[in-house]
């Protein structure tokens, strides 16, 4: 039975899933394979890549660095999070992804994205990391209307939260049947119609798919919460929440902030140690 790891994404509340996961790492827990959309792929790597508190580390860093993000990246290249400097010479030059230590690692790693001409999820296995491999981080990290669509391979993509916020289907359809699934938002939590679907409209003229899957996003997610539970109800998944809503935006840059959402998903690892253990050797 293989054993997976499920990251949710929500921009800069993904440092709770890494607090969570680095916890894990320290106590040498590990899993057969991991899935990641958005943040939870630019996070969640760092786990195959053994850099504990890397994700903090460089949002902390570059916070103020003009050519990490902000307006005048949006206005200059249509990217609020600069995709040169924040996915390839941040990683490759500044604070150094360690690709010998995420290739040798056995972990499966996946991440998911949006493929804005069809409107379907597309998931991508990254085994290796070079400078085209990095576009593909690149694509799921991608924001609609905050990013300019991603090309790779002749399709343009963007997050993959606009179709598959919480991959587990997706995981378990490859043979992942007993998976931990780390959300960041707090039990309960239901997520509502969005009000500028008429924005997507507009932005994309090209690809009225993007609107139809912000029209429906809250159907989505809100049915793959019930999935979840289902699941965890028969004892296939271990559901990790935020005891409390994580009250930072997805590309805010406050540090106490950062390292407070960062903290909390320590704090919820160590206080679960013995369910994920117990769950994972069951």
């Amino acid at each position: 039975m293989k054993r997976g790891l499920v990251l949710e994404g929500g921009g800069m509340r993904g440092l709770f899933s890494e607090g969570f996961i680095d916890v894990m790492q320290e106590e040498g827990i590990t899993v057969d394979g991991m899935i990641g959309v958005s943040a939870g792929a630019l996070f969640g790597c760092n786990f195959k890549s053994h850099q504990v508190g890397r994700g903090l580390r460089y949002n902390t860093r570059f916070k103020d660095d003009p050519r990490y993000m902000g307006w005048r990246s949006f206005i200059t290249t249509g990217n609020f999070v600069n995709a040169q400097f924040a996915y390839h010479t941040m990683p490759m030059e500044l604070d150094v992804f360690d690709i010998p230590a995420f290739e040798a690692d056995p972990t499966e790693f996946y991440l998911a994205c949006t493929d804005i001409k069809t409107g379907k999820p597309v998931y991508q296995q990254i085994d290796h990391v070079e400078d085209s491999t990095l576009e593909w981080f690149r694509a799921t990290g991608s924001m609609p209307i905050a990013s300019t669509p991603v090309e790779i391979d002749g399709m343009k993509l963007l997050d993959g939260g606009l179709v598959d916020c919480i991959p587990l289907q997706h995981f378990q359809e490859i043979g992942y049947e007993r998976n931990i699934v780390i959300l960041t938002r707090p039990k309960g939590y239901q997520k509502t119609p969005n009000k500028y679907k008429w924005l997507f409209k507009m932005w994309y003229p090209n690809y009225p798919q993007v609107a139809e899957c912000m029209a429906r996003r809250h159907e989505m997610y809100n049915a793959q919460l019930q999935y979840i539970e289902e699941q965890a109800e028969k004892g296939n998944v271990l559901v990790i929440y935020p005891d409390h809503p994580l009250e930072i935006g997805r590309i805010e840059l406050d540090e106490p902030k950062l390292r407070a959402i960062y903290q909390h998903g320590r704090e919820k690892a160590q206080s679960m140690l013995e369910d994920v253990k117990r769950f994972l050797a069951e």
